[in-house]
Formats: structure tokens, C-alpha cells, sequence
């Protein structure tokens, strides 16, 4: 399954650059985070807990960042197992395009899932992944213009 979005970001492309790649702010717009540890270089480690359906799982995987042209373009890779659950992994091409003092955040998301997760059907998982995709990029954008919680100080300078 393919999904294509857009946010327009209240920030210059540098700032939204350099909020993709912390850890801290990537935690706090996956749905369902718990941890999220790492580097844009060596890749991040993370903890999510999602439902989808009748099914809740913990999955562990690991995130990478991928054709990296700053401050044009990125790939962010995932992958996670959640045990007897399954396993879901997919990607997003992020471009962002200067808009005057804003940036235009343009996704596109693709997910595949296996285990009991594929066993609800086909409707269910693309309304799912279309929602945590839309709430990750919401979220960020919502971080990035400050009015997220929790948003680290070092952020600050960026704005």
C-alpha cells in the first residue's frame, strides 16, 4: 500500500531538516513510541505499541535514514517485530520544498505488514497505516511549529 501527503511547516527547510533527524522529536510523533535511541548515521532503535483491530502488539525494530541530500530529501526506513503479532516495515520519501518562510513537507508512505496483523484484512491495515502516517506528519509539523509538548530546547535556536 502506497499514501501520499503534504504539510506545510511554519519553519525554513534547515530547521525542518535538522527536527527529521533527532531522535527526541521522532519519538514524540510515532504513535504509540516508547523509546526511540540512535543517530541519523548509525540508525535508531525503537519501542512502539500499537492496536490495530483486536490486536495489540510491542513491536521492536530499528529505523534508518537513507539517500540523505540535505536539506532536500530523505528516505526514513522501519522495521519492527512484534512477536505473534507479526511484523510491519515501510518507508517514507520525505522532500521538502522552501515555501517563502515555510516549508512544504511532501511524504510518501509505504507499509507492508505479515503475521496474524495480515489476517484482518486488507481495509482495516490501509486505514491504519494512512492514519499513523498522517498522525506522525501532524505531529511534526505541529513539533516543528512549537506547539507540540516537550519540544527540546536546542530547538529553539532553529526557529
Amino acid at each position: 500500500m502506497e499514501m501520499k501527503g503534504s504539510q506545510t511547516i511554519g519553519a525554513p527547510v534547515g530547521a525542518v531538516w535538522s527536527w527529521l533527524l533527532d531522535p527526541s522529536v521522532l519519538k514524540e510523533c510515532v504513535p504509540g513510541c516508547q523509546e526511540m535511541l540512535g543517530s541519523p548515521e548509525e540508525g535508531f532503535e525503537a519501542t512502539v505499541v500499537q492496536k490495530v483491530g483486536p490486536v495489540k502488539a510491542t513491536f521492536k525494530g530499528v529505523v534508518t535514514l537513507d539517500k540523505m541530500h540535505e536539506p532536500e530529501s530523505l528516505v526514513l526506513l522501519g522495521e519492527g517485530k512484534g512477536g505473534a503479532a507479526g511484523f510491519a516495515k515501510g518507508s517514507a520519501q520525505v522532500r521538502l520544498v522552501p515555501q517563502g518562510h515555510a516549508t512544504v513537507l511532501e511524504y510518501t508512505v509505504e507499509a507492508q505488514i505479515g503475521g496474524k496483523l495480515a489476517q484482518l484484512g486488507s481495509r482495516i491495515i490501509d486505514g491504519f497505516a494512512k492514519k499513523i502516517a498522517d498522525q506522525f506528519f501532524e505531529k511534526f509539523k505541529n513539533v516543528v511549529e512549537g506547539q507540540g509538548a516537550g519540544i527540546s530546547p536546542a530547538h529553539e535556536v532553529l526557529r
